[in-house]
C-alpha cells in the first residue's frame, strides 16, 4: 500500500539560550498508510511536538522532505499550505483551542466555514460529526459549558468534519483524568477503523500507544519501532 504521509531526512535546528545551535531532529523518517493509526513516543524534549508541526505543515524543516498524498510541501507556497491544512489535515492538541464564545456546532462547522462550504451544509456535517464522538445532544452548548472531556470530543469532531486524509494529536489526553482519558482513547481508534483517515498521535499515554497498529520512539532525533514489551521502557 503507497503511504499517506511520508517523511525522509527531517531535520530541525534551534538557537540555544547560549546561541549554539540545538538539533531536535536528526534525520526522522516516517511513512503511514490510509486508516493506520500511529503512536509516537519518547521523553520529553525529545522533539515529538516539532515533529508533529513538520508534519502539519506548521512549521519547515531545514532539512528533508514532506509529502502527504504524493504532494510535496516544499513546492507549496504559504496559501496552498494553508488550503493542505484545512482540507486534507486535521488537528487535536492537549488544549483544545476551542472558540469560547461559540457552541459546539459551531467551532466543528469553522474549518467547513474557512473552505467555503455553505452554512447549512456546514452545519449538517458538523452535526454528523458531533454524533460520530457521542456529543449529539450538545451540539448547540457554548463549549465554555462542557466538560473537559467534551471539549475534547468536539477537538476531534472539529479534527474529522472535513475527511482528512491524516489526524494529527499532540498529548490529546494529556489533560484529562484517567477515566475521560480512558473514554477518548477508543474514539482516536475508531476514524481509522471506520472511514480510513490516517492517525498520528504524539502521547506519554501508554494504553492509548498501545492501541496504535504501530508505535515509535523518537530519540537522538530519529524514529525507531518499539513492541508492547519496550514501550514503558520508551516513555
Amino acid at each position: 500500500m503507497t503511504a499517506i504521509l511520508e517523511a525522509n531526512g527531517l531535520v530541525r535546528r534551534f538557537t540555544g539560550g547560549d546561541g549554539q545551535p540545538i538539533t531536535v531532529l536528526d534525520g526522522a523518517a516516517l511513512a503511514v498508510e490510509p486508516g493506520e493509526f500511529v503512536a509516537i513516543v519518547g521523553a520529553s524534549g525529545a522533539g515529538k511536538s516539532t515533529l508533529l508541526h513538520l508534519l502539519g505543515a506548521l512549521d519547515r524543516p531545514d532539512a528533508g522532505a514532506i509529502r502527504l498524498e504524493g504532494v510535496a510541501f516544499a513546492d507549496l507556497d504559504a496559501e496552498a499550505l494553508s488550503e493542505l491544512r484545512n482540507r486534507r489535515l486535521g488537528f487535536v492538541f492537549q488544549f483544545h483551542h476551542l472558540l469560547r464564545d461559540f457552541s459546539a456546532v459551531e467551532n466543528v462547522m469553522m474549518p467547513l466555514l474557512i473552505g467555503g462550504r455553505d452554512d447549512a451544509e456546514a452545519r449538517t456535517r458538523a452535526t454528523d460529526a458531533l454524533a460520530r464522538v457521542g456529543l449529539a445532544g450538545r451540539a448547540d452548548a457554548r463549549v465554555t459549558v462542557l466538560s473537559g472531556g467534551e471539549q475534547q470530543r468536539v477537538a476531534l469532531a472539529r479534527a474529522l468534519v472535513t475527511d482528512p486524509a491524516v489526524v494529527l494529536a499532540d498529548e490529546p489526553t494529556g489533560n484529562l483524568d484517567p477515566p475521560t482519558a480512558a473514554r477518548m482513547q477508543a474514539l482516536f481508534a475508531e476514524p481509522a477503523r471506520r472511514s480510513g483517515t490516517a492517525i498520528v498521535v504524539v502521547t506519554h499515554n501508554a494504553s492509548l500507544a498501545a492501541q496504535a497498529d504501530r508505535v515509535l520512539v523518537l530519540d537522538g532525533g530519529v524514529l525507531r519501532r518499539v513492541d508492547a514489551a519496550e514501550l514503558a521502557v520508551a516513555e
